[in-house]
């Protein structure tokens, strides 16, 4: 890159779905936007009561599990990663590294948007780290710092 940032457009279910390789029911993000190459993005998670974890977690109170929450962040990321590294990188998997920080300020339930802000904080080789939080109707729902490796097949 040149130094300015690139500006993508949004990428919706299909074009997740070729980035990484996650699928129902553990795809986490419904769409993409906000993409700024190497930079930054935002996923999109419309929670439905049909999720399976709602059956468990808990019957009579759905609460989105919180460790779900910080996967919807690691997709985010994910797609970031594949989108800048471009078409060589379809497919590749993202591992999780580490996770720092995570804390969970508010429940999600059924019925509630979830934006999942992702910046970059730097990247090593394969190895990026990123700052992500999730917000609810503009409320900071949880947020943490973590790390992922791209990795081949």
């Amino acid at each position: 890159m040149d130094g300015q940032a690139e500006q993508v457009t949004d990428i919706d279910i299909n074009g997740i779905m070729q980035r990484i390789p996650h699928r129902y029911p553990f795809l986490m993000i419904d769409r993409v936007t906000d993409i700024v190459l190497n930079e930054s993005a935002t996923g999109i998670k419309c929670v439905s009561i049909g999720e399976p974890h709602f059956q468990g977690h808990f019957p009579t109170r759905p609460v989105m599990p919180g460790v779900l929450i910080i996967e919807a962040m690691a997709q985010t990321a994910a797609v970031l990663v594949v989108s800048t590294l471009g078409p060589e990188a379809e497919g590749k998997l993202v591992y999780f590294m580490s996770i720092v920080k995570a804390r969970f300020r508010r429940p999600v339930g059924p019925g509630d948007v979830v934006h999942i802000h992702v910046v970059k904080e730097r990247q090593r080789g394969n190895v990026w780290k990123f700052n992500g939080k999730a917000t609810v109707d503009g409320k900071t729902v949880s947020d943490a710092v973590f790390s992922a490796m791209i990795m081949d097949n």
